[in-house]
């Protein structure tokens, strides 16, 4: 008797940009991406603008100057938004961990209010910085 094995299958092509994610996948990669966006560019640069705030008074009116400016203040919203969206989801993380929220609707509902509470932070923080 012959062994019959079967067709040799190719690996399937997968386009991860047509790929439709559930919303708290969504909320996972970009509490990853805003871990990566808050350690990779933010350390070195809060800790540059740390040493200007710290060197003399002139560097520190330099940096006043440079805050002032409406591109500053936006990219310090954008970074403001990546702590708070990293914060929040990480908190449903941890949640997660201890077993809270994993049904689907209620992991649903977590990934929404992460997204929402942190839109109306945000928006806040923009709000007082303007």
């Amino acid at each position: 008797m012959e062994a019959r094995y079967p067709a040799k299958r190719r690996p399937k092509y997968l386009n991860l940009l047509k790929i439709r994610q559930p919303l708290p996948a969504i909320v996972s990669i970009l509490h990853r991406i805003s871990g990566v966006l808050l350690f990779l560019p933010g350390i070195p640069l809060f800790l540059y603008g740390l040493q200007m705030l710290l060197q003399s008074p002139e560097t520190f009116a330099s940096l006043q100057s440079n805050l002032a400016h409406p591109l500053c203040k936006l990219f310090l919203l954008l970074a403001t938004w990546f702590f708070i969206h990293h914060l929040l989801a990480g908190i449903r993380h941890l949640m997660l961990d201890l077993h809270y929220g994993m049904q689907l609707e209620q992991a649903r509902l977590s990934s929404k209010l992460v997204l929402v509470f942190g839109a109306i932070l945000t928006a806040l923080t923009g709000i007082w910085l303007w």
